[in-house]
């Protein structure tokens, strides 16, 4: 754990965050149910390189929110980041927070380098989509508080994640908490994803004003359509490449994040 700090976003929103290491700063961008807790682990690893920033993503951990939600409000709160390490950092983003880095560095906020872990798009109709009418339905589940159910409903119609592993994760206590706690942003993550599920291209131009270096990753043990969404990515990017790591799934950053530091501290440091 490093040392706890907070930033003042754009809208008055306090944007909590730990400050761990000593070289170029490096923010890290959190996927959706995740907070600074999940990244802890990658920090650490990456804290001898780099000055982690590892934030809680608004509506989470120790940061505020303030309603009505836009995906603008949360590039502003990366900003905010940005100009509190001194103007320029790398980006880091996994899952729906690689979308959300993507959107940040769009904007020209300082965004020297950037490295994305499988943005959850769906570029094939041959591939997995969320069912129709699935971001309503987040939306009234939310509405109606019922955050176990939005949670299972996400996990399993969203991310595609079999229902015997979401139910296994009720069992551990702690997780399921955790998750409960932030079912309120997952319309967020919705909304920064958008329309990028539904089976086509990447629209070639969405994200033409991304110039900085960026390394798209995705792991071995994903689908396939993970892969090709990847390569994807980087094939309408300006300045990009795609690579994908070996023994990895979605659930890496978590799961196995001693398998990401080579590739990230060799394309940041390059």
């Amino acid at each position: 754990m490093g040392d706890e700090s907070s930033v003042t976003s754009r809208d008055g929103t306090t944007i909590a965050f730990e400050r761990a290491g000593a070289g170029p700063p490096l923010i890290l961008v959190a996927a959706a149910l995740s907070d600074r807790r999940d990244s802890r682990k990658l920090a650490t690893l990456l804290a001898p390189s780099f000055t982690v920033i590892n934030y809680d993503r608004r509506g989470r951990g120790a940061s505020g929110d303030t309603h009505p939600y836009e995906v603008e409000r949360e590039v502003e709160d990366i900003e905010a980041l940005v100009k509190d390490v001194g103007g320029s950092a790398f980006l880091f983003g996994s899952s729906s927070g690689a979308v959300l880095a993507l959107e940040a560095a769009a904007r020209g906020i300082g965004v020297e380098k950037m490295a994305l872990f499988e943005p959850p798009f769906v570029v094939d109709e041959r591939d997995r989509r969320p069912p129709a009418g699935f971001d309503e339905h987040v939306e009234a589940l939310v509405a109606a508080d019922r955050r176990a159910e939005a949670v299972t409903y996400f996990m399993t119609q969203g991310i595609g994640m079999p229902a015997a592993f979401v139910w296994g994760m009720r069992l551990m206590p702690r997780t399921w908490s955790s998750m409960k706690a932030m079912a309120s942003t997952i319309p967020y993550d919705v909304a920064i994803v958008g329309d990028t599920r539904a089976g086509k291209p990447l629209p070639a131009d969405r994200w033409h004003a991304v110039l900085a270096p960026t390394l798209v990753l995705d792991g071995g043990k994903s689908p396939e359509g993970t892969r090709r969404a990847s390569a994807a990515l980087a094939g309408i990017l300006p300045d990009a490449q795609h690579r994908t790591i070996d023994g990895l799934s979605h659930g890496a950053v978590v799961m196995a994040p001693k398998k990401l530091v080579p590739a990230l501290r060799a394309f940041y440091l390059a």
